[in-house]
């Protein structure tokens, strides 16, 4: 049992949590609750250890006994240890530390989801689980987008980060793995999701909630889409946004 808090494998989730080099320089992350640690056991999710704590729902306990059924180095941290590292208001007295592994992208995928300089953690969370939703093969993060592996954008991810494959690219290499797609950018200017059709193989391009898409992104597309509404609202959040537009693309595809 874990009683200390200079423990090192406290050190190792703590600093996780909180830093986006410290994730990248460990290549791992840190999931918290019984959902998320369940859906990594679910899809194969390579672990380097699970925390639990006295007090865990029944759910809980078996979630731990399916760990160490498949040999994952689990531990006990005594008293509110784990509870003060937790980043939820409410913890669930279970977290693991995984391996961040990047799921392979298809050979040629005919559906691309990049959203540029998305800064608030929950559209970026609420954004890869609608592209893990409908089917997108990858999701493409540019320069100035939030770290996909950040504690809130996994909690708003609800367990989609494992689904899809996520990946921090240069423009260039966005460029690069785009190239034979039909690039849109969503913009108030833009023809109607509606009237487009998006049953070619394509990149969707969704800009930052304050800034909107950056230069490089403009330079990118090569097209412009935009969505009907004949209410009294100007814009939509990135969230809302993105998720609308990727819905439509499957709606497209699977009525024709």
């Amino acid at each position: 049992m874990i009683t200390s808090s200079q423990n090192p494998k406290l050190k190792l989730a703590r600093a996780l949590m909180g830093r986006a080099r410290e994730r990248r320089d460990e290549n791992a992350f840190v999931v918290e609750g019984v959902r998320l640690v369940e859906e990594a056991v679910l899809t194969g999710w390579r672990f380097r250890f699970a925390l639990y704590s006295d007090g865990l729902s029944e759910r809980g306990k078996d979630l731990v006994n399916v760990l160490t059924a498949h040999r994952i180095d689990v531990e006990e941290v005594s008293g509110d240890l784990l509870q003060k590292l937790s980043d939820t208001e409410t913890p669930q007295g279970i977290l693991a530390v995984l391996e961040l592994t990047q799921l392979k992208i298809p050979e040629s995928p005919d559906f691309i989801f990049i959203p540029d300089q998305i800064r608030d953690p929950g559209n970026l969370g609420t954004l890869i689980r609608s592209a893990a939703a409908t089917g997108v093969q990858a999701v493409l993060l540019p320069p100035e987008t939030t770290d996909a592996f950040a504690p809130k954008v996994l909690r708003a991810g609800m367990g989609a980060h494992f689904r899809v494959p996520i990946h921090s690219l240069a423009w260039e290499e966005i460029g690069a793995r785009t190239k034979d797609l039909n690039i849109y950018l969503a913009h108030m200017d833009g023809r109607t999701c509606w009237e487009t059709d998006l049953r070619q193989p394509l990149a969707l391009v969704v800009g930052g909630e304050a800034e909107g898409a950056s230069e490089e992104a403009r330079k990118l597309a090569n097209l412009k889409i935009s969505i009907p509404m004949p209410g009294k609202i100007e814009s939509l959040n990135a969230g809302v946004a993105g998720s609308v537009l990727m819905f439509e693309v499957i709606r497209q595809r699977s009525t024709n």
